[in-house]
């Protein structure tokens, strides 16, 4: 009987593994032409950015002028730096802008920034879905408005012939100064600008909530989370991404905040109150025809917004989030 066990082992024969046939390199002109459709749909979006957002940048050699508006820009006689002295000089109506200027934003973040975030919350524990859709756009309403409305409701409320003190005189007590005491400027435009633009801003929460794992939630009931516990260590961590992003966002334009609100309701509150880097270059530089001064603190604002949003977007780096945009 033969023996298999001494039998020579046959060779199996091996597969060679082909390399991956390598990859060309597409020249840019081979990608415009295979792209050919997606670049003519760009075209109006790139001709409207360079037509009213890049081409306007060249207005900027008017800060480095004695700008006369009838004469041809770059023709102007040139003063070179001395339009930004009443930045660098401590000019008293320059430095209480930037004042009201810093105390707005400052109150914005703490109080405007973190309301659509919270709305959103509490929208998205309604378990009623019509009741949601209902709330959200009752919510959204004041988004379409114009400021112009805006202050006329706000007059219509706290004026001194508004709702409020007409109630007040009908109970026999003493009217209160709101819409005319400039104390209360701030406390004023924040309230309008959270009313007008919270609902519409949880579009972007509400999103982000739809999109985290309902598992997540699930694991968190059985390992005994309470409600609070699955918010603090599912559903905010799921948000922090957009959180960042947006909070980045809003540092670069902290030094804007709301021209058209407040010029309307300049005359009420006073200037001293009220006046801020963007109503300042339109009051010395529309109104008072100081354009090279208005226009080197508008450049030297936007200059600030640029180094803000870099510098918040490297901590982000930092601390693991994408930001606006990410390394390569």
């Amino acid at each position: 009987m033969r023996d298999h066990t001494d039998a020579p082992e046959t060779a199996v024969p091996r597969r060679r593994i082909s390399a991956p046939p390598p990859v060309h390199k597409l020249s840019w002109t081979q990608r415009a032409r295979r792209d050919k459709v997606l670049l003519l749909m760009a075209v109006p979006g790139l001709g409207l950015l360079l037509a009213f957002f890049y081409l306007p940048l060249l207005g900027n050699l008017i800060a480095f002028q004695e700008y006369l508006p009838f004469v041809p820009l770059g023709r102007s006689p040139w003063v070179g730096f001395d339009n930004f002295s009443v930045i660098f000089d401590g000019n008293s109506e320059f430095l209480n802008a930037v004042k009201n200027t810093l105390q707005i934003t400052f109150i914005q973040v703490i109080f405007v920034f973190p309301a659509p975030i919270l709305l959103a919350l509490l929208l998205n524990s309604l378990l009623s879905e019509r009741l949601k859709k209902i709330v959200q756009s009752i919510l959204y309403l004041p988004h379409f408005l114009s400021w112009v409305i805006v202050v006329a409701v706000f007059q219509q409320m706290l004026g001194g012939t508004g709702l409020i003190n007409n109630a007040l005189r009908a109970g026999g007590h003493g009217t209160v100064n709101i819409l005319g005491n400039p104390d209360a400027f701030i406390a004023v435009i924040t309230s309008q600008v959270i009313w007008k633009d919270t609902g519409w801003a949880t579009i972007l929460f509400l999103a982000v909530l739809a999109q985290i794992s309902p598992a997540l939630y699930e694991a968190a009931k059985v390992d005994g989370a309470s409600k609070m516990r699955q918010m603090w260590h599912v559903t905010l961590p799921g948000m922090r991404g957009i959180i960042v992003l947006l909070l980045i966002l809003r540092l670069g334009d902290s030094l804007s905040v709301g021209f058209e609100q407040i010029i309307l309701q300049q005359a009420a509150f006073g200037r001293d109150a009220s006046e801020v880097l963007d109503t300042y270059v339109y009051n010395n530089g529309v109104i008072g025809g100081q354009w090279g001064v208005s226009a080197a603190v508008g450049l030297v604002k936007g200059l600030v917004g640029v180094v803000l949003v870099y510098g918040a977007n490297r901590v982000a780096h930092i601390f693991g989030e994408a930001g606006v945009y990410q390394k390569r």
